[in-house]
């Protein structure tokens, strides 16, 4: 049965006196784990929660967050993980719009309840401890050792597991459904790649109300350990992978040029690390070659994937890296690697033909992996899954091997004087720039072309740059229409919790002069 009730059975049959957890209150094999998800099913059972039910959970990661989320699909119930970064005013809506029927909270998020954000639950609302540190009226691991197992409750490979909310990067966000099926096989797809072994301790870096969390389920199911890091800071997550002795994570790149940055990177003890998967969003193949010289001989694996995927649809495993490095195919490094076991991809046109080796166009898959829609979005639903397909809005190319090389969003294509520009390849030739930290680049009205391209800079600390720099430092990279002739000097560009750069916040910012800096 490809469900994560059977997966979960199975690892407590196989590995039950293994290491499930590894944290600061102390470790739990997998036969403990397993006995306090039965606990929490029955705890949610008791307030009400039945198959079908969909409850929230707000919190940040921890063992607790992980065993909420078993708990629901050990009841048949579906949890709902929300962006504890959104205003209060959009987690209501999320809670409303998923209608939760119950919200586990971390009590290190309490002022919600007075920012009026979960008053609609008050009464239905479990407190949850934050690092073991309860309130006299946080009763959480009292009531769940005093609650009897609740039997499990087989699901249907085709049942709602989980449903995660896109964050919003394209507009208002969406509640992807996603299936046992679809997770459980993009876990088996993966496992052909990553390697699980019941050695490994993955540690849990990204927020778990992302998809990219849903890596360590091929962990799970080899029998693996895992540890939770609250919030990312450079320091904390590689003090944390000395500590416990981590072998595997996944990092995007914001998080993995932060840590290269970081003072701690030289201190810290990481000869157990052995493979790190980075993506979410591109990474400028310089900083890609400034990884793998930094990390030594961990594993680096790119993938790419939507939450909408389960998530993942491709992977650029470690060889690949290692002959671009070699310099015998430069160009890997650039691409997003070949689709994984049992994806289908395709590239094509607005009229969903197949376009020609090398050309853009929108990249549309299916597979197991893919869910079956959105949540009350029945029109949506039908646009973005048609004819079996799911239609990404990501324009990429493919070439003759099947390396996959992303341009952009559909939506964040640039039309400059009837040319298509791609935002993402002038970023590339942007990054080559040294005193280029990070950058964007989007279009602005403009009354002669339709469109202008403005570049937003982060400045390396120490380089100057001007307007003038960074087009001298284009003419000779890219064609010319391609070259941003405006530009703007921040200190730092919106992101999400995933630390995506929020193009359509950027652009918001940039037409009401909200967005800080001068222009060139």
């Amino acid at each position: 049965m490809l469900t994560l009730t059977a997966m979960l059975a199975r690892t407590m049959r196989l590995y039950g006196e293994r290491p499930a957890i590894i944290d600061t209150e102390g470790q739990f094999t997998w036969s403990e784990f397993t006995n306090r998800i039965a606990r929490c099913a029955a705890l949610l059972s008791n307030r009400g929660i039945t198959p079908g039910n969909r409850f929230g959970i707000l919190s940040r990661n921890s063992f607790r967050q992980a065993e909420l989320m078993h708990a629901g699909y050990w009841l048949g119930a579906i949890p709902v993980p929300v962006n504890y970064r959104l205003a209060a005013a959009e987690i209501k809506a999320i809670f409303q719009d998923a209608d939760c029927q119950l919200v586990a909270v971390e009590e290190f998020f309490f002022s919600f309840v007075a920012d009026d954000c979960l008053s609609h639950l008050s009464d239905q609302i479990v407190w949850i401890p934050s690092g073991g540190k309860q309130k006299s009226d946080c009763q959480y691991e009292d009531e769940l050792q005093a609650t009897e197992p609740l039997p499990l409750r087989e699901a249907s490979e085709d049942d709602d597991a989980l449903l995660l909310y896109t964050g919003g990067t394209t507009g208002q966000s969406k509640g992807v459904r996603l299936s046992h099926r679809n997770i459980i096989a993009n876990a088996f797809q993966l496992s052909f790649l990553v390697r699980p072994h019941h050695s490994d301790i993955y540690l849990h870096i990204p927020p778990m109300f992302h998809s990219a969390d849903l890596l360590g389920t091929t962990h799970t199911i080899a029998g693996g350990a895992h540890a939770y890091l609250p919030q990312f800071t450079p320091e904390a997550a590689l003090t944390t992978i000395e500590s416990v002795r981590a072998t595997h994570a996944m990092l995007t790149p914001t998080m993995i040029i932060m840590t290269l940055q970081d003072a701690a990177l030289g201190r810290t003890d990481l000869s157990s690390f052995r493979q790190l998967l980075y993506g979410s969003s591109p990474m400028a193949a310089e900083w890609i070659k400034k990884a793998l010289d930094a990390f030594g001989d961990v594993e680096i694996i790119q993938a790419y994937g939507l939450t909408e995927t389960s998530p993942i649809l491709t992977i650029l495993p470690m060889a690949e890296h290692e002959q671009a490095m070699a310099g015998e195919n430069a160009a890997l490094l650039q691409s997003v690697g070949r689709p994984i076991p049992g994806v289908e991809m395709r590239i094509v046109d607005d009229h969903d033909t197949d376009v020609p080796i090398d050309a853009a166009g929108e990249i549309i898959v299916r597979g197991a992996n893919v869910s079956k829609g959105y949540l009350n979005r029945p029109d949506e639903t039908r646009i973005g899954f048609r004819k079996g397909w799911l239609h990404t809005g990501d324009i990429g190319r493919m070439n003759e091997q099947g390396y996959l090389f992303l341009l952009d969003r559909k939506k964040d294509m640039i039309i400059t004087g009837g040319e298509n520009v791609y935002s993402s390849e002038v970023e590339a030739c942007l990054y080559q720039h040294p005193g280029v930290h990070e950058c964007a680049v989007v279009g602005v009205p403009d009354d002669t072309y339709g469109e202008a391209l403005l570049a937003v800079v982060v400045t390396t600390p120490g380089a100057v740059l001007t307007d003038t720099i960074l087009i001298g430092h284009c003419r000779d990279r890219i064609g010319g229409y391609k070259i941003p002739r405006r530009y703007r000097f921040v200190d730092e560009l919106p992101k999400s919790a995933m630390n995506k750069i929020l193009k359509n916040e950027l652009r918001r910012m940039v037409s009401t002069g909200g967005c800080a800096g001068p222009e060139a």
